[in-house]
């Protein structure tokens, strides 16, 4: 249950992160892409940083999706940028 909170967050954090930062934005389907990897990988690594006796318990592995999902996409678009050029 808590992978999938955290993939969904991701989610909602790349589409946050491709709003707030429209320059770098991959559209959609890839601010929500890069969001749900990016919201696993997040969640799963504060996880295993805090453990499994976090105080936060969910909240934690909320706000590790969600800010997983933006560093990500916003990662990946600084990247793509890059290679552009």
């Amino acid at each position: 249950m808590e992978l999938l909170i955290q993939l969904l967050l991701g989610a909602v954090g790349g589409n946050v992160g491709g709003a707030l930062f429209k320059n770098l934005s991959l559209g959609t389907l890839g601010n929500s892409i890069a969001g749900i990897l990016g919201g696993g990988i997040g969640g799963q690594l504060l996880a295993a940083l805090l453990g499994a006796a976090a105080p936060a318990g969910m909240a934690g592995t909320a706000a590790g999706g969600g800010v997983g999902g933006l560093v990500l996409m916003l990662v990946v678009a600084v990247v793509k940028k890059m290679l552009v050029k």
